[in-house]
């Protein structure tokens, strides 16, 4: 199997960003750029990333008007990221006129389309969190929702829960893709995410990639931390 750890580079540092990525490219599978990092480091850190040969999952969860998001998602194709965001929220023709201007622009470029991923309920949020947001429906169900919706809109991914992996994969065309937040080695240590697993669990359910922040990049020895997570993985 192709390695399936995405580390999140959620540091507010650029240089201790991109330098943790050189540690441990060779260890992993792709790098996370999130609302922090590309605020403060912008698309250089894309660049450089891509420059050390990393995979690059672009994730600014776009959420807006149908034609801002797809200039925005045209933009990130040009950066040459394989995977980026979008909110599932924003609903089926802002989902539909991204991966259309991903396919578009990348023919344009001639690079392959980056998998555009919607995300369903943010990990940090529970039955509690969607009801407030005036959701009056548990998170199974509003995910199951949102995926149909993806799926209906084209898209080929999903970013979601890995408790919800398992069934999805029973609504889900074969090939779609799920990226799964909120993985932790062990129980404790959750911080704000409430809906985990371990990585071993993720990838058994159906996980095709699995986010690691923390246990990572607050790690000790961040390349031994990189091993163990792909050895619990792979050990039968």
């Amino acid at each position: 199997m192709n390695n399936p750890i995405i580390v999140a580079l959620d540091l507010p540092d650029p240089g201790k960003a991109f330098a943790l990525a050189k540690m441990v490219a060779p260890f992993v599978g792709a790098f996370k750029i999130g609302s922090e990092l590309f605020t403060a480091a912008g698309p250089e850190m894309v660049r450089q990333i891509r420059g050390i040969g990393g995979t690059v999952f672009l994730d600014l969860k776009f959420h807006d008007i149908p034609n801002t998001v797809a200039k925005a998602v045209a933009n990130a194709v040009r950066l040459d990221v394989q995977m980026l965001t979008v909110h599932t929220s924003g609903g089926l023709d802002m989902m539909a006129a991204a991966e259309k201007s991903a396919v578009a622009t990348a023919a344009l470029v001639g690079t392959t389309p980056p998998l555009v991923l919607g995300v369903t309920v943010l990990t940090s949020m529970d039955r509690d969190g969607l009801s407030e947001i005036g959701c009056p429906t548990d998170v199974p169900e509003q995910v199951t929702r949102l995926a149909s919706l993806a799926v209906k809109a084209g898209l080929r991914g999903l970013v979601c829960s890995p408790l919800e992996v398992r069934d999805l994969r029973k609504i889900l065309p074969p090939k779609f893709q799920l990226v799964t937040p909120g993985i932790r080695p062990n129980s404790e240590n959750l911080n704000d995410q409430k809906r985990t697993l371990s990585p071993k669990e993720a990838i058994q359910a159906g996980s095709n990639w699995i986010v690691v922040g923390r246990p990572i990049y607050a790690a000790e020895d961040p390349i031994r931390a990189a091993e163990q997570i792909l050895a619990s993985i792979t050990t039968p």
